[in-house]
C-alpha cells in the first residue's frame, strides 16, 4: 500500500502515529484481510491491538457479516465453552434454555479473541477443531455444528514460553499464528508520543469544554524519555488527569513528573537483578517478588542485630563468667524470594546489675522458594481464610475466578 492509503486507514480507525513499525502492521493487516487466514496480533498491554481486527474485518469479504469481540480473560473457566460454542437446554445447572454461542452467531463473519493466551486447555482443543474443520459441539450436545468464521486472536502473553510451560497448545499456536502482526510498544514509537498527547489533549478539551493543555520544551523531552509501561492507555489516562486537574494550561517538566507515578517501576529490572529475564506474566507477580525480597532484607537486618546483641552479651559475661556466643552465618540471595521461620534457642543466663534476665537468641532459618511456590502458598492461605470459597478467595487475591481455578488445578490444591 502507498503511504497515502495507509494514512487513510489511520484516519478511518483513529490510529495516530507515523512510526514505520506501526505503518508496517497496518499494511500487513490490509494485505491479509481479503483472505481467510487466521491472524495473531501480539504486543504489550495498552498498545492498541483492538483496532487491527476491525481493520481486517472491514477490508474483508466478511465486512457485512457479524464482528464479535470476545475477551477470553474476562470469562470464567466454567462458562467459557458455553459462551463460545453454545449449550443445549439442561446441559448444566442453570441452562434453562438453548444458547447459540459466539461461533454460531458469527457464522459468515469475524471473531476477535482477545487475550487468547488465557484460554483453558480444554477450550483450546475445541478452538483447534474449529480452525481445522469449522466444526464444533455445543455443551451437552453430540450433534456436530458447522460454522464459517474468520478468527483473529490477540495476546500480550509470550505464547512460546506458555507452550514450554504446558499452558498453551503448540498446534493451536501454529494454527493461530498463520499471519503474525506485531504492534510496537509506545516507548519505541519516538515522536508518536507527542502526536498522541496532542490528540488526547484536544479530545479532552472538547469533552470538558476547556482550553487544551500544551507542553513546554522540557516537558516534551520528559514525555519522550519516559518508558510508558502502560503504553497508549497510560498516556491517555495521564493526559486526562492533567487536563482536569491543572488550572495552568501550559505544562512544564516539573508538573508532568508529578503525573508519572510509576517512574520507580522503570528501575525495577535493576532492583530485581536477573529476574528481568524470567518474563513475569503480570504486575502482581512483580510486586509479590519485590515484597518477598524486602522481607528477606528485613531478615538480614535482624541477623545483624542479633549478632551485635550476642557480641554485647559476650562482653558483659566476661565480668562474671565466660559465656559461649552462638555464631550465625548469613547467606544473601538478593534475587530469590524466601519465607522466614524463627526458631527459639535457649541462651545461658547473663548476670546484670539489677536482676537475672534469661536472654534468647533468634536464629533465622531461610527456605528459598520459587515464585510458583510463593504463589501456591498465597492461594492456599486465601482458600483457608475463606473456607474454600473460591469466589471470595479470588476477590481477596484480586484475580478472576477462572484464573484461580486454573491455578488450583496447576498447583493441585483441590
Amino acid at each position: 500500500m502507498t503511504r497515502a492509503e495507509i494514512q487513510q486507514v489511520k484516519q478511518r480507525f483513529g490510529i495516530i502515529g507515523n512510526t514505520e513499525a506501526l505503518s508496517r502492521a497496518i499494511d500487513v493487516a490490509i494485505q491479509v484481510a481479503p483472505t481467510d487466514l487466521s491472524v495473531l496480533i501480539t504486543g504489550e498491554s495498552g498498545v492498541g491491538k483492538e483496532s487491527f481486527p476491525q481493520i481486517i474485518h472491514q477490508y474483508s469479504r466478511r465486512k457485512h457479516g457479524q464482528y464479535i469481540a470476545v475477551n477470553c480473560g474476562a470469562i470464567p473457566e466454567g462458562t467459557i465453552d458455553s459462551e463460545l460454542f453454545g449449550h443445549e437446554k439442561g446441559a448444566f445447572t442453570g441452562a434453562i434454555g438453548e444458547r447459540k454461542g459466539y461461533f454460531g452467531e458469527a457464522d459468515g463473519g469475524t471473531i476477535f479473541l482477545d487475550e487468547v493466551g488465557e484460554l483453558p486447555m480444554p477450550t483450546q482443543a475445541r478452538l483447534l477443531r474449529v480452525l481445522e474443520s469449522g466444526e464444533f459441539l455445543k455443551v451437552g450436545s453430540s450433534r456436530v455444528q458447522k460454522t464459517d468464521v474468520r478468527i483473529v486472536a490477540a495476546t500480550n502473553v509470550n505464547l512460546v514460553q506458555a507452550i514450554s510451560e504446558g499452558r498453551f497448545r503448540e498446534d493451536l499456536y501454529y494454527r493461530l499464528n498463520t499471519v503474525p502482526i506485531q504492534i510496537p510498544p509506545l516507548r519505541e514509537r519516538g515522536e508518536d508520543v507527542l502526536l498522541l498527547f496532542r490528540k488526547f489533549a484536544a479530545d479532552f478539551a472538547e469533552k470538558y469544554r476547556m482550553p487544551a493543555i500544551q507542553l513546554t520544551e522540557d516537558a516534551k523531552k520528559e514525555l519522550l524519555a519516559y518508558s510508558w509501561p502502560g503504553n497508549v492507555r497510560q498516556l491517555k489516562n495521564i493526559t486526562e488527569q492533567i487536563s482536569i486537574i491543572e488550572t495552568n494550561r501550559e505544562i512544564n517538566a516539573a508538573i508532568l513528573q508529578t503525573y508519572l507515578p510509576t517512574q520507580n517501576m522503570q528501575r525495577l529490572p535493576a532492583l530485581m537483578g536477573t529476574r528481568e529475564s524470567k518474563g513475569f506474566e503480570s504486575e502482581r507477580e512483580i510486586l509479590y517478588s519485590v515484597l518477598f525480597d524486602m522481607r528477606q532484607e528485613v531478615a538480614e537486618l535482624k541477623k545483624m542485630v542479633h549478632n551485635l546483641m550476642a557480641e554485647r552479651a559476650g562482653q558483659v559475661s566476661q565480668v562474671g563468667a565466660v559465656v559461649a556466643t552462638p555464631v550465625v552465618t548469613t547467606t544473601h540471595q538478593p534475587s530469590v524470594p524466601a519465607i522466614i521461620h524463627t526458631v527459639q534457642q535457649p541462651q545461658p543466663a547473663v548476670r546484670r546489675d539489677d536482676d537475672d534476665i534469661q536472654d534468647t537468641e533468634e536464629y533465622v532459618e531461610e527456605t528459598p522458594l520459587s515464585l510458583d511456590e510463593v504463589e501456591k502458598e498465597m492461594i492456599r492461605k486465601a482458600l483457608e481464610r475463606h473456607h474454600g470459597k473460591r469466589k471470595s478467595a479470588a476477590k481477596d487475591l484480586n484475580i478472576s475466578e477462572r484464573t484461580l481455578y486454573r491455578k488450583i488445578k496447576e498447583y493441585d490444591l483441590d
